[in-house]
């Protein structure tokens, strides 16, 4: 059976709505992060980086979150949780996933671990970084904000639904401590609704014991 290696509200939760909007059946495995869980000797065997999610899916052992739902869309084309091969559609799908993986989500990184870019005890270099993560960021949620004000449909790619979707979700979900969370964007806030709507990714987030406000 197929499992996902998980921790509540972590890169995990995209991968996760994925698998319950696919809707077969899946294991979940909670990786405690609060006792190092995923620094352990077994989890790097997994994931040397030693970072959460992780699928294991028959012999295949997979890491790096968008490349999990990648393959899960691919493996599932059924559900159509992407578009066509070959099509300008599945160019740009391409484009927004790896900007959200390589320019969103990383620099929302530099916002929660600023320590780890700069000298152990220079508290002021790190909150230097994690405020310039800050206004990054936002500038990058204003890039959302004008695709959705533009988009012909209810999801982010228009009339159809993907693994995009979540991923979004997630990583606006992730700016809900900052002074301007992306929920307050009109196009956004009014997206995550209608994203966390959908009885899959209710799913996923009762599974993870998230409460709500969940964005």
């Amino acid at each position: 059976m197929t499992k996902l290696f998980y921790h509540p509200g972590n890169a995990s939760m995209a991968p996760h709505c994925v698998l319950e909007e696919i809707g077969k059946p899946f294991e979940l495995a909670f990786v405690d992060r609060a006792h190092n869980a995923h620094k352990s000797a077994d989890y790097l065997q997994l994931n040397p980086n030693g970072l959460i999610p992780v699928l294991v899916d028959g012999d295949l052992v997979l890491y790096e979150t968008a490349a999990i739902c990648l393959h899960l869309a691919d493996t599932h084309p059924d559900k159509k949780l992407a578009p066509e091969l070959g099509t300008s559609e599945r160019a740009q799908f391409y484009k927004w996933l790896m900007w959200l993986t390589n320019t969103l989500q990383s620099t929302l990184l530099g916002y929660f671990y600023p320590e780890r870019w700069v000298d152990e005890g220079n508290t002021e270099g790190a909150a230097q970084i994690k405020a310039h993560a800050e206004t990054k960021v936002n500038g990058l949620v204003d890039q959302i904000e004008a695709h959705l004000a533009a988009a012909k449909g209810p999801w982010f790619l228009g009339e159809q639904f993907s693994i995009l979707d979540p991923y979004v979700l997630m990583l606006c979900r992730w700016t809900r401590g900052f002074t301007r969370p992306a929920r307050n964007l009109p196009h956004i806030g009014r997206y995550l609704e209608r994203v966390l709507a959908r009885p899959a990714v209710q799913r996923a987030l009762q599974a993870e014991g998230l409460q709500a406000p969940w964005v």
